[in-house]
């Protein structure tokens, strides 16, 4: 692998950046780091009608969320400067007016209406319009290639609209390669002339994109499927500029978890589940669409699962840290085919990366839930509870319902526990209990659970009969961690205080 690697992510500030575009970023950072390269950011925004002013902004924040940072952009090591399209827009239009004066490009100044009605015709005929080589010097059309040199100066002086056009090449087999997809051939004569500088002074994707690629020194293209078919053009354009062209390869989408089709907003708030890495508020509407982040995932575990999303390690392992992501990554393990999105194994990542955390960090992140909820105890008794929990949790949001009756009394128990293991006999006996529990001297959770059972053994009564209603007495429901490390963490006169309110109530 050359060690000059530099690879870019290229995405449009039009709103916010879905995960097939983080994806997209993170497979460029990992070949970047995994050769030595340079990962750069660049923003195309030469689609001026559909510029969000706060998109830049969160396009960056993502990237920082997720941990993989750009090494080049706006307002960072700018080497290659600027690195928003908008700013470079003359640039643009000295490299369309070299393809020009070489023949590779042309004017065209059809208006709307024109192409319209050629596009009617067409249809009525059962064809379908395509503005190239067959019908592009055949006088139907209104372009540079059939008018005087005079007649092009006259309309540009006199403020006529204009495109510039690519002059694809006629009756030419292509042959292209793919890192992930392989040998793709196709034949130029099915290509349109695609436009690549537009009348408001602003060039298409297409050329811009081309030209910054080169300028930029890019080594490999490694960008979204949907840009596939556009291969052809920017190859052409390579040539036609007499540049070396980068290696291309091309990502497979990212599908709906259910029918078939590309994964989208809509899915998400369907099924429950975010398409973006933040959450996203539209200021036009005011709208707020989830994120991952808010939602509670971690950047590392919502990194890995992206990762797996159309690339696969060729072993049984799963969990991979950003580091070992690097290492192991490699364009020939990448899918050709789409990788359905899974929810279900989104949640999964989460909950393994949860239990991989320190419990420190956890505890710093549970505490202004514990504050919302007016609940005030030491940083050591949360550590213990988190430490108890987490294995049980997916999220950080799940630690309450996990955890509150460490910290609170049960108002209300369980209808259908209550009813199974609350029956005649249950209070006097769970008297008897409270009673024994209070006289116990060492409250370790080791000690309390050896002189219970043994109590329970001594009275020859079923643990059933005792266990069970304990726990509801404590916890509201048959749930929760080991009993008796809630009777050591709660303490002796709390827990025979929730006993007897058990008593009481049920």
């Amino acid at each position: 692998m050359e060690s000059n690697v530099r690879v870019r992510f290229a995405p449009s500030p039009t709103g916010p950046l879905h995960i097939g575009g983080v994806r997209t970023a993170l497979y460029n950072y990992l070949f970047a780091k995994k050769h030595n390269g340079t990962f750069i950011l660049r923003i195309e925004d030469t689609d001026q009608s559909r510029y969000v002013a706060n998109a830049e902004n969160y396009i960056t924040e993502a990237l920082e969320w997720c941990n993989i940072p750009f090494d080049e952009g706006p307002g960072k090591n700018e080497k290659f400067g600027p690195y928003r399209q908008s700013e470079r827009k003359n640039i643009y239009k000295e490299y369309a007016d070299l393809l020009i004066k070489t023949g590779w490009a042309y004017y065209a100044f059809d208006t709307s209406e024109q192409l319209d009605a050629h596009r009617k015709g067409h249809e009525a005929e059962g064809k379908t319009f395509i503005y190239n080589w067959h019908n592009r010097e055949k006088g139907r059309l209104v372009n540079s290639l059939i008018l005087t040199n005079e007649e092009i100066q006259n309309r540009i002086n006199a403020g006529d609209n204009y495109v510039i056009r690519f002059k694809t090449p006629q009756d030419e087999i292509l042959r292209m390669e793919d890192e992930i997809r392989g040998k793709i051939t196709i034949d130029t004569n099915t290509l349109d002339d695609k436009i690549l500088f537009k009348g408001d002074g602003m060039p298409t994707y297409h050329l811009a994109n081309i030209v910054d690629d080169h300028l930029m020194e890019i080594s490999h293209v490694i960008r979204g499927e949907e840009w596939l078919p556009s291969m052809p053009l920017h190859i052409l354009l390579y040539r036609a500029f007499g540049w070396s062209a980068p290696k291309f390869a091309h990502l497979p989408l990212i599908l709906k978890p259910v029918g078939k089709g590309k994964l989208s907003k809509r899915d998400g708030d369907k099924l429950g589940f975010p398409v973006f890495p933040l959450e996203y508020k539209n200021e036009a509407s005011g709208d707020v669409s989830r994120g991952y982040k808010e939602d509670g995932y971690f950047a590392d575990g919502f990194i890995n699962m992206l990762a797996f999303l159309g690339w696969n390690p060729g072993t049984e392992q799963e969990i991979f840290s950003l580091q070992e992501l690097i290492k192991d990554f490699d364009l020939s393990r990448v899918s050709k085919s789409g990788a359905k999105f899974n929810p279900d194994k989104a949640c999964w990542f989460n909950q393994q990366y949860m239990q991989s955390k320190d419990n420190v960090e956890l505890t710093d992140l549970y505490t202004p839930v514990l504050k919302e909820k007016g609940v005030l105890k030491d940083q050591e008794y949360v550590l213990k509870v988190v430490s108890f929990i987490k294995e049980r949790a997916v999220f950080v949001t799940d630690f309450w319902e996990l955890s509150s009756f460490f910290f609170e009394a049960p108002i209300e128990f369980d209808v259908k526990a209550s009813k199974k293991n609350w029956k005649e006999g249950t209070s006097e006996l769970m008297t008897a209990v409270a009673l024994f529990i209070s006289n116990i001297e060492d409250f370790s959770s080791e000690n309390t659970e050896k002189e219970i059972k043994e109590w329970i053994t001594n009275k020859e009564i079923g643990f059933g009969k005792v266990m069970q209603p304990l726990r509801l007495s404590l916890v509201g429901k048959l749930a929760g961690p080991h009993l008796f490390d809630i009777i050591a963490m709660i303490g002796k006169k709390e827990t025979v205080k929730r006993i007897e309110n058990a008593i009481n109530k049920l």
